[in-house]
């Protein structure tokens, strides 16, 4: 059986200014950006990241310390030749990114694990797949930022070379062939150099074994190759340096630079692969690219979850 509530009859008691507002909660009705606009929001906030720009003045000084020395030597080479008249530029564009890879290599370390280690650090990978985003979303953004990064820190220096050789007078066509062919290699080693400093990245969530883990695949396997390639010519296997090359990112852009973009190979001998084997090392260097970017999706299905 039902019972009868009493009611009850709210009285303001006199002198009394209280109210209450009902202002309660409006939908938003804006406009809807979607997936898109979230993806290239995510990609221009780590692309500015990776130079510390939008961040702390500390957050600057590493970034650009190495992009200033990646492109010193380039301007030094330029005011050198210019001076000297020369007919043509000490190093070759397709070669200036081999021979500062240490820099490379160190920027690597440095803004990979900027990129996705603090997201796992404090969990806030859940966060963006709240949003209008996915997991493929996630990382495209990252190592399409990452890889934008590299392409600037490995492109300006040869754009600085290119511009001293025209003002040099050197030949208009030549230079800009060989600059192209540098820029064909630059933009291979960022996209490979990206998606293994990402990967290492993403399997720890401390930014100091993230910077000590890619510092130590990048270069200690470039010196482990390089010695194995320097024994096997030493003993007359030349035959087996070019397939020893591939086994380091840096020797992998080095062979197919040689091999199909006219630069000189850092190989003993100064001989790189030849035509067949540098197909082999095309397809080793997107073969690692795309295999980076498949780990990179298995990883943040799990993570994000």
């Amino acid at each position: 059986m039902a019972v009868e509530q009493p009611a009850y009859t709210a009285t303001t008691p006199a002198g009394d200014q209280t109210r209450i507002h009902d202002i309660g909660y409006r939908g938003y009705d804006g406009p809807r950006l979607g997936r898109a606009y979230a993806r290239r929001s995510l990609y221009s906030q780590s692309l500015r990241g990776a130079y510390g720009l939008g961040r702390s003045v500390k957050s600057k000084v590493l970034p650009m310390l190495l992009f200033a020395v990646m492109c010193v030597p380039a301007a030094i080479m330029v005011a050198v030749a210019v001076a000297t008249k020369a007919h043509e530029l000490p190093v070759s564009y397709t070669r200036y990114a081999i021979i500062m890879q240490a820099v490379i290599s160190l920027y690597v370390a440095s803004q990979a694990p900027q990129a996705v280690s603090r997201d796992l650090r404090f969990k806030t990978v859940p966060l963006y797949f709240s949003r209008p985003i996915e997991t493929a979303d996630y990382v495209r953004a990252k190592f399409a930022a990452l890889a934008s990064a590299l392409f600037v820190l490995t492109g300006a220096p040869l754009l600085v070379m290119y511009a001293g050789a025209l003002l040099s007078k050197m030949g208009f066509a030549h230079q800009t062939k060989e600059f192209a062919q540098g820029l064909v290699a630059v933009a291979l080693l960022s996209l490979l150099f990206a998606g293994i400093g990402l990967v290492i990245a993403a399997f720890t969530p401390r930014r100091g074994f993230g910077i000590a883990a890619v510092i130590a695949v990048l270069t200690i396997s470039y010196g482990a190759v390089s010695t194995l390639q320097a024994i096997a010519d030493t003993q007359g296997n030349s035959g087996a340096v070019p397939w020893i090359g591939l086994f380091s990112p840096v020797t992998l852009i080095d062979g197919v630079q040689s091999a199909f973009l006219g630069g000189s190979s850092a190989f003993p001998g100064g001989t790189g692969p030849s035509g067949g084997e540098g197909a082999v090392y095309v397809l080793f260097v997107l073969g690692l690219t795309a295999a980076c970017y498949g780990v990179l999706i298995r990883r943040y299905r799990k993570v994000g979850l």
